[in-house]
């Protein structure tokens, strides 16, 4: 997926301005894709030059005027094409796998410390992700209701269920890494409690196994 491909995304509901679009990457967008400011409106060019969305000069106030970017025929088969392709799985690369898998290097405090911030973090993307289904069941949602209002009521069923899913998702994906991150506290609290050693402080560098015999 791409940057432009969220965007799409958010303009198959309504048209809107670079600045409406911004607050939903900074929003509820974020959770599934994110991205700084200073690449949205870049894109927006590049996708108005490739022919994929109109632009059309809205009133902002008395004098001034707006860019608001409409979705045209070729951005709706641009997604569409994306949406059917095969998902191309990336390499992982799972920087906190990683560092759990050598804490022995590290100290249990440090240890703890690490794994605590993982459990705040994904407690409060839970909190989040619960809150936001919630009112997706309820079409409670702006662009969500916006775009029921641009379909046929045939259609509101299975655009809210595949809504649903997305995020119920997101809410198993925090229950996971909250799951992990409470097992790891407890193993922490084991080793030390059974004062195994950590030679975390004492390494410096590689050294031939020690004989046994």
């Amino acid at each position: 997926m791409s940057l432009r491909h969220a965007l799409l995304a958010l303009l198959t509901a309504d048209p809107m301005t670079g600045y409406e679009l911004v607050k939903y990457f900074d929003g509820t967008t974020a959770n599934v894709w994110s991205a700084p400011h200073s690449q949205i409106y870049p894109e927006l060019r590049r996708m108005e030059a490739d022919g994929l969305i109109d632009v059309r000069e809205i009133p902002r106030g008395e004098r001034a005027t707006k860019r608001e970017y409409v979705v045209n025929a070729n951005g709706v088969a641009e997604f569409k094409k994306w949406l059917d392709e095969p998902a191309v799985y990336q390499s992982e690369r799972d920087v906190h796998r990683l560092r759990a898998s050598h804490l022995e290097l590290s100290s249990y405090e440090s240890a703890r410390r690490q794994l605590g911030a993982h459990l705040n973090h994904y407690s409060k993307r839970l909190t989040d992700a619960q809150l936001f289904v919630a009112d997706i069941e309820e079409r409670r949602v702006p662009l969500l209701r916006k775009r029921l209002e641009r379909r046929p009521e045939a259609e509101h069923e299975a655009i809210v269920a595949y809504k649903l899913f997305a995020y119920r998702g997101q809410v198993r994906k925090a229950e996971t890494e909250i799951a992990w991150a409470r097992e790891g506290l407890e193993l922490i609290d084991d080793l030390e409690r059974r004062q195994i050693p950590l030679y975390g402080e004492a390494f410096d560098g590689y050294r031939e196994p020690t004989e046994l015999f």
